[in-house]
């Protein structure tokens, strides 16, 4: 949403954008209207951009490289740093490691992994939380959560490995139709060829094996074969380089995946609750 107070705390990157593309528009000797039907957006959009009152999204940048990027790959590269400055502090240092990363291997207990969240769940679980944040910064963080999804497209891909607890895809966010389309989105996620989907049953736990207890749990391998750990509680993050701790956290993985139910049976489950098996 544009608000003048955003023209007072816009980004380095979102003043950069603003400021060139009114340059390029102004040497093409086009309207702010003019250049609003060429990238399918309203003068008022092209105006916000502009002046900083809404900075531009990611949608806008790809149709201002397009329009005005005159083959430089300027708002191409922008996006990348539009996106960064979107995710809150703690998160920052973690995004670019997982884009890169060769192998991914996440434990989520509380809510679907972030990368693996349709638009309508991240919508309410993020602007459900506390304390409230606004409607437009819910957006961004939204918008941010979805770039993420390059990971999946990437060449090469990444190996990625996640485990979902039970009572995560029974636990309600938004409402019936919000969940059962972040269900169908999962079988969909877990039919690719890069990604292992198994869900840890709730009951795992009677029988004195159940590793999962200490909370969720990102563990990855970077390009340079690097192994690093990321925690996340209550807003606070860690990420961990030391081999030690590293490895008894994938020591963990490793051993939540064995507890786990295999990819088919967790699938299965996904689809019954997503309502696609009887």
């Amino acid at each position: 949403m544009a608000r003048a107070e955003n023209k007072e705390t816009a980004s380095p990157t979102a003043q950069m954008v603003a400021e060139v593309a009114r340059t390029m528009r102004v040497k093409r000797k086009l309207t702010q209207e003019q250049l609003g039907a060429e990238i399918g957006y309203s003068a008022a959009a092209v105006s916000a951009m502009e002046t900083c009152a809404q900075p531009a999204s990611d949608d806008m940048l790809a149709a201002l490289e397009r329009v005005l990027g005159d083959s430089t790959g300027i708002f191409e590269a922008a996006r990348k740093y539009i996106r960064m400055e979107k995710y809150p502090d703690e998160f920052k240092n973690y995004v670019p490691l997982e884009q890169t990363a060769v192998r991914i291997e996440l434990y989520a207990m509380d809510f679907v992994h972030g990368l693996f969240q349709t638009a309508a769940y991240a919508r309410a679980l993020i602007g459900g939380g506390y304390p409230p944040l606004p409607d437009a910064r819910v957006e961004e963080l939204v918008e941010a959560r979805l770039a993420r999804k390059a990971l999946f497209e990437r060449d090469p891909v990444a190996l990625i490995e996640l485990v979902l607890e039970e009572s995560v895809l029974t636990r309600v966010f938004g409402d019936k139709q919000t969940m059962q389309e972040q269900m169908r989105y999962l079988a969909e996620c877990a039919r690719r060829r890069n990604v292992t989907l198994q869900v840890l049953p709730l009951d795992s736990g009677p029988g004195g094996e159940y590793a999962g207890g200490h909370g969720s749990l990102n563990v990855l391998e970077t390009p340079d074969h690097q192994h690093l750990a990321y925690l996340e509680v209550q807003e606070e993050s860690w990420l961990l380089s030391d081999p030690a701790k590293v490895s008894r956290y994938a020591q963990r993985c490793a051993k939540i995946r064995a507890q786990a139910l295999g990819p088919r049976k967790s699938l299965d489950l996904i689809e019954r609750l997503a309502g696609d098996q009887q």
